[in-house]
């Protein structure tokens, strides 16, 4: 029996599987953007957990941070192990080891003991000024005392120069010192016995007469002293100071 051979004949609605993938625009699909919804609702459940996680995290963070933050500054004024809360500074320091000692309480004391060392050492050198000062006046006034003794008994002409420049100094008259040292050298040569037998002056001055010097002592005869003390203020009531006298002996040879 010879067969035909039949071809399969689709229906007019039945479609190609392939030809309709093929064929398929989404564009033009009025119902495409119902499928593509799921797909933005799972991106941005995914974003947001992430965000979720990155502000966990971060609060996590700064948690820890202010934590050890607060740690360390509490701890800083906690006193050292076994020290009372009446504890002194000065004890808390001495309990503290290096490693428990703040650097800026470290400090504090390093820069107290060196104002306390340089207080000392100031107080040490005012002492030693003013135990020097008062080691020169005792001395000064030993010697003074001494010459004054030596003046009372036939002195010489350097301890009359000595007495008659102290005498000088006192009135104020250090800087003409050279001025009455070389017009008295001149006058009488620093004796106080010396006299002028033409005119009639005597003494260290050479007061003329000699009894003017009697309003400085009665024994303006003998003590070179008296004689000094009467020289100098009949310098200083006729010219001002021995500079001045100086220079009126220089031109006239005489004061």
């Amino acid at each position: 029996m010879q067969h035909r051979h039949q071809t399969t004949r689709r229906p007019p609605n039945a479609y190609d599987l392939d030809e309709l993938t093929d064929s398929y625009d989404s564009k033009r699909d009025p119902y495409a953007g119902d499928f593509e919804e799921p797909k933005r609702s799972r991106a941005f459940g995914l974003i947001k957990r992430v965000a979720t996680s990155t502000v966990v995290i971060m609060t996590l963070i700064v948690v820890l941070v202010l934590g050890i933050v607060a740690k360390t500054n509490f701890g800083k004024g906690k006193p050292p192990p076994g020290a009372a809360a009446d504890t002194s500074l000065n004890e808390m320091l001495s309990q503290m080891s290096n490693q428990q000692m703040d650097p800026v309480v470290a400090g504090a004391e390093a820069n107290a003991r060196r104002r306390a060392y340089e207080k000392q050492v100031a107080l040490e050198k005012a002492a030693e000024k003013k135990r020097k000062a008062r080691a020169k006046a005792l001395k000064e006034k030993r010697e003074w005392e001494a010459l004054k003794r030596r003046m009372s008994n036939d002195p010489s002409a350097a301890e009359n120069q000595a007495y008659a420049k102290k005498m000088n100094a006192l009135k104020g008259w250090g800087g003409c010192w050279s001025s009455l040292l070389t017009m008295w050298n001149h006058e009488s040569g620093w004796n106080e016995h010396a006299s002028n037998p033409g005119s009639g002056a005597y003494g260290i001055p050479q007061a003329l007469p000699g009894s003017k010097m009697a309003s400085a002592g009665p024994d303006w005869h003998n003590n070179a002293m008296t004689q000094i003390a009467w020289g100098l203020s009949y310098v200083g009531a006729r010219y001002g100071d021995p500079c001045r006298a100086w220079s009126f002996w220089q031109a006239h040879s005489w004061y």
